[in-house]
C-alpha cells in the first residue's frame, strides 16, 4: 500500500476543502474559479490553476483524489516533493491550456458556420447572452446550437487533467506494474492500461459518445497525458545525458 506523502497529502486536502467550500449554501466559488472560455468575461488567468482544485460531485472528487493517493504517492516516493510538485501543476496547467485552445477552435468553426448561415454578430451576441434565437435565421441544427452556447457558457473544473499526466508517468516509470480497471476485474500492466484508457478518452471526445456518461473534459485528459509524456521524455533524455 503506498504512504501518504507530504505534497500528495496536502493537494488531496485542499481539494477537499475547496469542495466543500464551494457546496456550501450561498457560496459560489465556480464563477471565480472555474475555467471559462477565453471571451467569457467570467474568465481569468488564474483559472488555469484554480480550476484544478474544483470538483463538479462528490463522485468527482473522490475518482480523482483516489487516483492522486495511488499514482500520485508513488511518484512522489520517486522523485521527490519538489519534482513531483512541478510535474503536478505543469500537467494540470497544460492541460488546461490545450483543453482550452480545442474550446476556441471548435466555438470558432461553430461561429463561422453561424455568420456563414445568415446570422449576425448582434444575434450571435443575442444568442449567447439569452440563448435564444430565431429558427428562420440559420440552418444549423438544435444540437450544434447548444454546443456552441455551452463551449461559451460552461467551465471546465477537476484535477483530472493533472491526473492523467500522472497516470502517464507511472506506466512510464512502473510499466509492469498491474492494474485493475473499475469493470474489468482482471489486473492489466500499466504500459497497456493507460494507453487503452487514453485511447478511450481520445474516441470519445472526438466522437462525443462516452462510456461514463457526458459533461466529461476529454481533450482536458488528453492534454495533461500529452504533457506528461513530453516531460518524461525530455527528463530522460536529460537523465542519459547526464547520468552522474
Amino acid at each position: 500500500m503506498n504512504k501518504l506523502t507530504t505534497a500528495t497529502t496536502t493537494i488531496i486536502i485542499i481539494n477537499v476543502i475547496m469542495f466543500f467550500m464551494s457546496t456550501r449554501n450561498g457560496i459560489n466559488l465556480q464563477d471565480a474559479l472555474a475555467l471559462y472560455h477565453p471571451e467569457n468575461n467570467k474568465f481569468a488567468i488564474w483559472q488555469f490553476i484554480s480550476s484544478m482544485f474544483m470538483h463538479g460531485s462528490i463522485m468527482h472528487l473522490a475518482f480523482n483524489m483516489l487516483a492522486l493517493w495511488m499514482f500520485g504517492s508513488a511518484l512522489e516516493q520517486a522523485w521527490g516533493k519538489n519534482r513531483f510538485l512541478f510535474f503536478y501543476f505543469a500537467t494540470g496547467i497544460g492541460a488546461g491550456v490545450i483543453y482550452t485552445l480545442i474550446n476556441m477552435y471548435q466555438f470558432s468553426a461553430l461561429q463561422a458556420e453561424l455568420l456563414n448561415s445568415g446570422f449576425s454578430i448582434d444575434d450571435i451576441k443575442i444568442l449567447l447572452i439569452s440563448g435564444e434565437y430565431s429558427p428562420t435565421l440559420t440552418s444549423l441544427s438544435a444540437e450544434k446550437l447548444s454546443e456552441f452556447y455551452s463551449l461559451y457558457h460552461i467551465p471546465v473544473i477537476g484535477a483530472s487533467g493533472a491526473i492523467y499526466g500522472v497516470l502517464v508517468a507511472y506506466a512510464m516509470l512502473f510499466p509492469n506494474s498491474k492494474l485493475i480497471f473499475l469493470f474489468i476485474p482482471y489486473p492489466i500492466a500499466a504500459k497497456y492500461f493507460v494507453p487503452a484508457l487514453l485511447a478511450l478518452d481520445l474516441f470519445s471526445g472526438v466522437t462525443g459518445f462516452s462510456i461514463f456518461g457526458g459533461g466529461i473534459a476529454h481533450f482536458a485528459h488528453i492534454g495533461g497525458a500529452i504533457v506528461g509524456f513530453l516531460l518524461m521524455m525530455l527528463w530522460r533524455k536529460q537523465h542519459t545525458r547526464n547520468p552522474y
